[in-house]
């Protein structure tokens, strides 16, 4: 669906992608993660037409984004991470002007338009002057507005930046909706635990380069493996430490003032050695679990410090 080659931008010696090639199925919700300066919001930019790439290919349902740019237009929703609207229209008003973008006359306008709120949330808003929504209501309004001429993909730039809790559960809600609904989405955002909810698969960027992208599962799985362990402690983290680094084939994830977490190869003996002798060296271990991989932890083994 969304098909992108050896894509290249850079500022001056700064190259702010670097070499991207990414593939994303009909239909997938596609959650894009980085570090401040990872290269996401220029991709995102690019994929929508809005910045040129110095080279590359992109193409959206089969058509090639930067040789048919008027084309392409129709193809896409985006929905940025700081929404245009305009405070001095109604909500209604609001989506008949996008509409007029697209040359939809206006009785299909309002058809779509009438559709589209029920969608989000916002059918009893439609006389509501844009100003008086709250952000969260807004920024369904941007949804909506994306969605008005029917684009194959929808590409969403930290939806829920500036979104109180209440915001973000709705607008969980509703992509999850839409994916339901057929519809190819692309969202980046910081909150990861969110987008390990609602995605089935991901990217992850760093220093302008994708390194590592697809199922959810199969990256959790490909990156931490299908082995983790928590050791929970009160006293006793740095003897904890010496004795993990001396085992082969065990990682450490983090380690925390009570909470070690590794990803290991080690088998159920070889914990429970390994255990024993953490107590046996005055280490105060209060319990040991299996852990299942977490996008959060992918993300820092990926990324590294993220610098």
């Amino acid at each position: 669906m969304l098909q992108i080659s050896n894509l290249y931008k850079s500022y001056g010696k700064f190259q702010a992608v670097n070499n991207l090639t990414l593939h994303i199925p009909k239909g997938d919700l596609f959650g894009f993660v980085g570090p401040n300066g990872a290269g996401k919001t220029t991709t995102i930019r690019m994929v929508c037409g809005l910045m040129l790439p110095n080279s590359g290919h992109i193409a959206i349902n089969g058509i090639d984004a930067l040789a048919r740019q008027k084309e392409i237009k129709r193809q896409i929703g985006y929905v940025p991470d700081f929404f245009g609207v305009y405070d001095n229209l109604k909500v209604r008003e609001y989506m008949d002007f996008y509409g007029s973008m697209y040359r939809m006359d206006s009785r299909e306008i309002q058809r779509i338009s009438d559709d589209l709120l029920d969608l989000v949330n916002l059918s009893d808003k439609k006389e509501a002057f844009v100003d008086t929504l709250s952000r969260g209501m807004k920024q369904r309004l941007c949804v909506a507005r994306a969605l008005i001429h029917n684009p194959a993909l929808l590409v969403l730039d930290e939806p829920n930046s500036g979104l109180d809790p209440r915001a973000r559960v709705e607008m969980k809600e509703l992509l999850q909706n839409l994916r339901s609904m057929g519809k190819t989405i692309v969202i980046s955002s910081h909150i990861l635990s969110e987008l390990s909810e609602m995605c089935n698969s991901i990217g992850i960027m760093n220093h302008g380069s994708l390194v590592e992208a697809g199922r959810i599962e199969d990256v959790l799985e490909g990156v931490l493996g299908s082995n983790q362990l928590v050791i929970t402690l009160d006293e006793g983290r740095e003897t904890a430490l010496r004795i993990v680094s001396e085992y082969v084939g065990v990682e450490l994830d983090s380690a925390g003032e009570h909470e070690i977490r590794l990803t290991h190869n080690m088998t159920k003996p070889q914990i429970a050695r390994m255990v024993g002798e953490m107590i046996a060296g005055g280490v105060v271990v209060t319990g040991f679990h299996k852990q299942e991989g977490d996008l959060e932890t992918l993300f820092m083994r990926v990324t590294g410090d993220g610098q």
